[in-house]
């Protein structure tokens, strides 16, 4: 049995007192008390943190949402030793990367990381990192036929509509979202092999 538990009783209206050890453990006994109270101590501070990476309130807040399904879930095997807001972070991060090479274009990189420059002291490392990545777009971008290039810079950089581009192509308007599609998945595609090393210097 827990340490915590003969005590649970006692503690049950203050679990605010507790440390997150101790929540853990009665978490690990089925208590609902426990997570509510490990959600009220983290879930925002997560939320602020992958918004401030994704630049969408939404997704964030889905990421952490899914996290804490996983987490109540998974409670009778959770192997948190010593540091939950750690163990919390590390999960976030990972979804943030999952979440990212499933989704970032060019402008949104882009954007991501001119904000890092002004919010945070952009160290050697999350350099590398951050030129690591915007090699492997451009070289992806640099593989697609001139055609499928084409309609994707002007969708990307000139922000044409699927009809514009169509109008200006003298193509029709499925092609262009076929041709989207392939860019996009071939972009998809060369950024999942980017080093973790770079990935998890920029998130840090």
């Amino acid at each position: 049995m827990s340490r915590q538990a003969g005590n649970k009783e006692q503690y049950m209206s203050t679990y605010s007192a507790f440390t997150d050890l101790q929540l853990i453990d009665l978490l690990k006994e089925d208590d609902s008390n426990a997570f509510s109270e490990i959600y009220g101590r983290y879930a925002a501070l997560l939320v602020g943190f992958a918004s401030s990476k994704l630049f969408d309130l939404e997704d964030s807040r889905d990421i952490i949402h899914d996290i804490f399904v996983k987490f109540w879930q998974e409670r009778n095997t959770l192997k948190v030793d010593r540091d939950l807001k750690a163990y919390l972070f590390k999960l976030t991060r990972y979804r943030i990367i999952d979440k990212i090479r499933k989704n970032i274009t060019r402008e949104e990189y882009a954007a991501m990381v001119n904000s890092l420059a002004v919010d945070y002291e952009i160290t050697i490392e999350q350099e590398i990192a951050a030129k690591e990545i915007t090699h492997i777009i451009e070289t992806s971008l640099n593989q697609l036929s001139p055609r499928v290039k084409e309609v994707y810079l002007l969708s990307r950089e000139e922000n044409l509509s699927i009809m514009e581009i169509a109008d200006k192509l003298q193509i029709s308007e499925q092609t262009v979202k076929n041709q989207l599609s392939t860019a996009l998945k071939h972009l998809r595609a060369s950024l999942a092999g980017a080093s973790a090393v770079a990935f998890m210097f920029w998130l840090s």
